[in-house]
C-alpha cells in the first residue's frame, strides 16, 4: 500500500498515489518507495532509484569509473580535462566544484560556522573540526605501519613517516639545505632574511622562533619549570638542567681530540682546543695582549683600570686576583702548604719553595 502523507490516504499503486498528490498540489508529487523521499519530475525518482539498486549506467571513458548519474559524471570529467569553471571573485583562484569554492570563500569573509562544543573554538571546515575534536576524545586513527605510533589526524602521520623514509621535500631556496616539514623551512629562511616575528612585550628584544621567545619570557617571570631530582636546584632552560646533572653523574661527553681529556660542557670544550691551536681571541684594548680565555682579559683589564675587587677581611689589603688575595690570607692564618720534598720546610707560596729548592741542587 502507498499512503499519502497529506491525508494518509491509502493507495493501492504508486501511480494512483501520485495522481492523487496533485490534489494537494504537492511539488514533489514522485515519491521514492524504498525511503519515501518525494522529487518534482519522473526522471529525479529514476535517478534516485539507482541508490538503492546499485546501478551506474554512466562511466568515464578516461578511467572507466561509474557513476549513478549524468551530472556527477560531468563534474568528474573536469579532473581529465583541467576545467574548474568556479572561479573566486577576489583571488579569480578556481575549482572543479562550487562547493570548494564556497568552503574557499570563508578564507576571505573570516567566516568559521563550525563550532567545538567542547571548547568553542571554530573552524572555517567541517572537516577541520572533526579533526579537532579527537583532542577531547584522544582518538588517533593514523597508526605509523613502522613504529606503530599513532596520530589522530592523517596529515600529522605522513610528516611522521618522513623520519623513517628520509624524505625532505623541502628545500631552501638560498642554500639548498632540506626540510621534512614546511614549518621548519619557513622557521630557517629567516635566518637568511633576518624576520624575528616573535617580539618580547616587556623588553622589545625580538626572536626568529616563538620557542626562543617562551623560553626568554623567563628572564621577566622568574620562571624555572626544570628541576633537578637530586638537589632541587632549577633552571629556567630544559638544556641547563641537562648540563648540572653531569656535576651528579660525572658524566663528560665531550672530548678533546688531541690530548683526550674530557669535559662536561661544549663550551668547556671549545675554550680548551684553544690551547691546542694557540688561538688568542680575546685582545686587550690598551696594551694589545691577547688571551685564550675572556676571563683572563678581563681580570688582565683590571691592571690598566687599578680596580681591586678582592680585599682582605682583616687588614683591607686589596688585590686585583683572587688567588692573590687567597696567598696573603695565609700571612694572617699562618698557613703553608707547600713543603721541600728533601728537607720538609714549609712555605705559605709555592714561589717561595721554588726558590728554596735550589739550595737542594
Amino acid at each position: 500500500m502507498y499512503q499519502c502523507l497529506v491525508c494518509q490516504k491509502d493507495f493501492v499503486h504508486n501511480s494512483l498515489l501520485i495522481n492523487h498528490l496533485r490534489v494537494h498540489k504537492v511539488k514533489k508529487p514522485f515519491q521514492c518507495s524504498e525511503c519515501l523521499k518525494s522529487f518534482s519530475n519522473k526522471s529525479q525518482l529514476n535517478a534516485h532509484l539507482r541508490v538503492h539498486t546499485g546501478e551506474k549506467p554512466f562511466q568515464c571513458s578516461e578511467c572507466l569509473k561509474a557513476f549513478t548519474q549524468r551530472s556527477a559524471l560531468n563534474k568528474h570529467l573536469r579532473i581529465h580535462t583541467g576545467e574548474k569553471p568556479f572561479q573566486c571573485s577576489e583571488c579569480l583562484k578556481a575549482f572543479l566544484k562550487k562547493s570548494t569554492l564556497n568552503t574557499h570563500l570563508r578564507i576571505h569573509t573570516g567566516e568559521k560556522p563550525f563550532q567545538c562544543s567542547e571548547c568553542l573554538k571554530v573552524f572555517s571546515q567541517k572537516a577541520h573540526l572533526n579533526n579537532h575534536l579527537r583532542v577531547h576524545t584522544g582518538e588517533k586513527l593514523y597508526q605509523c605501519s613502522e613504529c606503530l605510533k599513532a596520530f589522530s589526524e592523517k596529515s600529522h602521520l605522513n610528516t611522521h613517516l618522513r623520519i623513517h623514509t628520509g624524505e625532505k621535500p623541502y628545500h631552501c631556496s638560498e642554500c639548498l639545505k632540506a626540510f621534512s616539514r614546511k614549518s621548519d623551512l619557513i622557521t630557517h629562511l629567516r635566518a637568511h632574511t633576518g624576520e624575528r616575528p616573535y617580539k618580547c612585550s616587556e623588553c622589545l628584544k625580538a626572536f626568529s622562533k616563538k620557542y626562543y621567545l617562551n623560553t626568554h619570557l623567563r628572564v621577566h617571570t622568574g620562571e624555572k619549570p626544570y628541576q633537578c631530582s637530586e638537589c632541587l636546584k632549577s633552571y629556567s632552560k630544559k638544556s641547563y638542567l641537562n648540563t648540572h646533572l653531569r656535576i651528579h653523574t660525572k658524566e663528560k661527553p665531550f672530548h678533546c681530540s688531541v690530548c683526550m681529556r674530557a669535559f662536561s660542557e661544549k663550551s668547556a670544550l671549545k675554550k680548551h682546543l684553544k690551547i691546542h691551536v694557540g688561538e688568542k681571541s680575546y685582545h686587550c684594548s690598551e696594551c694589545q695582549k691577547t688571551f685564550l680565555r675572556k676571563s683572563d682579559l678581563i681580570t688582565h683589564s683590571r691592571i690598566h683600570t687599578g680596580e681591586k675587587l678582592y680585599q682582605c677581611s682583616e687588614c683591607h689589603k686589596a688585590f686585583l686576583q683572587k688567588s692573590n688575595l687567597n696567598s696573603h690570607l695565609r700571612v694572617h692564618s699562618g698557613e703553608k702548604p707547600f713543603h721541600c720534598s728533601v728537607c720538609q720546610k714549609a712555605f705559605s707560596k709555592k714561589s717561595y719553595l721554588s726558590i728554596h729548592l735550589k739550595i737542594h741542587k
